[in-house]
C-alpha cells in the first residue's frame, strides 16, 4: 500500500490533466479547421514522439529516472500555462491574417490541411503536446514506474485497482471540464468571453495537477523507494537504478528488435491505435456537425462523455477485476479487440448505410446525424471502458516477465515509438485516402476506412493469441527458477 497509494495519486493527476487536454484540443482544432485536421496533426504528433523516444534513450543514460520525470512534467506544464494565460488571450494577434490564409488556399489547394495547421498554429501545437501528455506521462512514465516496483503477483492484485482509479478520475475530471465549459456560462459577466474564462480555469488545473504529481513523486523517492521492506529483492529501487548498466542507444535497439514478445506487444498497440483512430475521427466529424461551432457546448459534451466513460468503466470493474484475477491472460486480453471489432462495425455500418435507414428515422422524427453522434459515443465509450479495464493492465503485465532493460528501454520504444505508429498509422491511412480522393470530407472515405478497420482488428486478435503462449511460458519458467532457488 505504501507503493500503491502514492502511485494512485500520480495516476489521478496525470489522467485528470489528460482528460482536460484531450477534450480541449479537439474543441480547439475541430471547431477551427474541422476533423480533417486530426489525421494530419496525429501524423505530426507521431513524428514528434519518435524524436522524443530518441532523446529519452539518450537522456536516460545521463539523468536518473527521477530527474527525467521532473524535466518532462515541468516542460509540459510551462507550455500549457503559457497557452492559457499568454497565447490564447492574444490568439488573434499571433495567428496569420485570414486574408493571407485564403490567398494560400487559392495558390496551393492541394496543401489545404497543412495550410490550416499553420493558420491555427497555436491550436496545432496544443493538440500535439496534449497527445504527447497521454503518450508520455500516462502510457509510459507512469506504467514504466509501476512495472519497476511491482512484481507479477502484485500486478495481478493492483493493476485492476489502477483501472478503478482511472475511471474515478474520468468521472471527476469530466465533471470539471463540463463545469468549466458549459456551466461557467451562468457565472460570467454579460459581455465576457465565457470560453476564454474556461481556458483560464482548465489550464490552471493542468498546472496545479502537474505540480502535485511532482511533489508526490519526490515523496516516493525520498520515503518509499529506499525502503527495502517494500520489495521482494535484497536492494532498494534507488540502489538498483544507481548500479544498473546503461547500454548505448544502438545496443538498446538491437536487444529490443530481437525480442518476439516486444514485437507482439507492438502489434497490439498499433492495432489498437489504428482501430480506435479510424472510429474516433469519423465520430468527431459527426460531433462537429451536431454542435455547429458552439465551442462551449462541444467541450461540455466531451466532458460529459468523459464522465460517462468513467462511470461505465467502474461498472465494468466488477467483472474486469474478476477476469484479471481468475482468468487466463489470453481470456482477459482478447475481450478488448472483440468488443472494438463488433462495436466499430455497427458504427461504420450506420455511417456508410445511413441513407438506407433514413426512411425509418423519418418515421420517428429522428436525424441521422444525431443518431451517428450518440451511436459513436456509445461504441467508443464501451470500447474505452473495456480497454482501460483489460487492455491496459494486460498489456502492462506482458512486460513484467521481461528482463530489466527490456522493461525500461523496450517499453520506451514500444509504448512511445510504436504507440505513435498506431495513432499515426490510422492518421496516415486517412490522409492517404483523403489525398487519393482529393477531398476534405472525412465522411466520404468511411467505406474504405471500415474495410481497413476490420482487417486490423482481426490481426489484433491473432497477436493476442501469439503473445499469450509466450507469456505463459515465461511465467512458468520464472516459477520453476524460483522453486529451484
Amino acid at each position: 500500500m505504501k507503493k500503491f497509494i502514492p502511485l494512485s495519486i500520480i495516476l489521478f493527476c496525470f489522467l485528470f490533466n489528460y482528460t482536460i487536454l484531450r477534450d480541449t484540443k479537439d474543441t480547439l482544432v475541430v471547431n477551427a479547421g474541422g476533423a480533417a485536421l486530426i489525421p494530419f496533426l496525429r501524423g505530426v504528433s507521431g513524428m514528434t514522439q519518435i524524436a522524443f523516444v530518441i532523446l529519452y534513450l539518450k537522456l536516460v543514460n545521463i539523468f536518473s529516472r527521477e530527474k527525467l520525470i521532473y524535466i518532462i512534467i515541468v516542460s509540459f506544464i510551462v507550455f500549457f500555462g503559457l497557452f492559457g494565460f499568454v497565447i490564447y488571450p492574444n490568439v488573434d494577434l499571433l495567428h496569420p491574417a485570414k486574408e493571407a490564409i485564403t490567398a494560400l488556399h487559392a495558390v496551393y489547394p492541394a496543401w489545404y490541411s497543412f495550410i490550416d495547421i499553420y493558420a491555427y498554429w497555436s491550436y496545432s501545437v496544443f493538440y500535439v503536446l496534449a497527445e504527447l501528455w497521454g503518450g508520455i506521462l500516462y502510457s509510459f512514465i507512469f506504467w514504466e514506474f509501476a512495472n519497476h516496483i511491482f512484481n507479477f503477483s502484485e500486478a495481478k492484485r493492483f493493476y485492476g485497482l489502477f483501472a478503478v482509479t482511472a475511471n474515478v478520475t474520468l468521472i471527476l475530471s469530466g465533471s470539471f471540464v463540463y463545469f468549466c465549459s458549459e456551466s461557467i456560462r451562468n457565472y460570467v459577466l454579460p459581455g465576457t468571453d465565457a470560453w476564454r474564462v474556461s481556458i483560464y480555469l482548465l489550464m490552471s488545473a493542468v498546472v496545479s495537477m502537474g505540480v502535485i504529481s511532482i511533489y508526490v513523486c519526490r515523496s516516493m523517492y525520498k520515503g518509499v523507494l529506499p525502503d527495502k521492506s517494500c520489495f521482494d529483492f535484497p536492494e532498494s529501487i534507488v540502489t538498483q537504478e544507481a548500479t544498473i548498466d546503461k547500454p548505448s542507444l544502438i545496443e538498446s535497439f538491437k536487444s529490443i528488435i530481437k525480442s518476439p514478445e516486444l514485437a507482439l506487444i507492438a502489434i497490439l498497440i498499433v492495432a489498437y491505435g489504428v482501430a480506435m483512430n479510424l472510429i474516433e475521427v469519423q465520430w468527431k466529424e459527426q460531433l462537429k456537425i451536431f454542435f455547429a461551432g458552439d465551442k462551449g457546448g462541444y467541450n461540455g459534451f466531451l466532458g460529459m462523455y468523459s464522465m460517462a466513460t468513467g462511470t461505465y468503466g467502474l461498472i465494468f470493474m466488477i467483472v474486469g477485476i474478476y477476469i484479471l484475477r481468475k482468468c487466463s491472460w489470453f481470456t482477459a486480453a482478447v475481450i478488448a479487440p472483440v468488443v472494438v471489432l463488433v462495436g466499430g462495425s455497427l458504427f461504420f455500418t450506420f455511417i456508410v448505410s445511413k441513407d438506407l435507414f433514413q426512411p425509418l428515422l423519418d418515421s420517428f422524427n429522428l436525424k441521422s446525424n444525431a443518431i451517428a453522434v450518440f451511436l459513436g459515443a456509445g461504441v467508443i465509450l464501451l470500447s474505452k471502458s473495456v480497454i482501460s479495464t483489460l487492455f491496459g493492465p494486460t498489456k502492462e503485465m506482458a512486460y513484467i516477465p521481461l528482463d530489466p532493460e527490456l522493461k525500461s528501454k523496450g517499453k520506451a520504444v514500444v509504448d512511445l515509438l510504436v504507440g505513435r505508429f498506431g495513432k499515426a498509422g490510422g492518421a496516415h491511412i486517412q490522409t492517404g485516402l483523403l489525398a487519393a480522393f482529393a477531398t476534405k470530407d472525412i465522411i466520404s472515405i468511411a467505406p474504405y476506412a471500415f474495410g481497413i478497420f476490420a482487417i486490423v482488428c482481426v490481426v489484433w486478435i491473432y497477436a493476442v493469441k501469439g503473445l499469450s503462449k509466450r507469456i505463459d511460458a515465461a511465467v512458468k519458467l520464472r516459477e520453476e527458477e524460483s522453486t529451484a532457488a
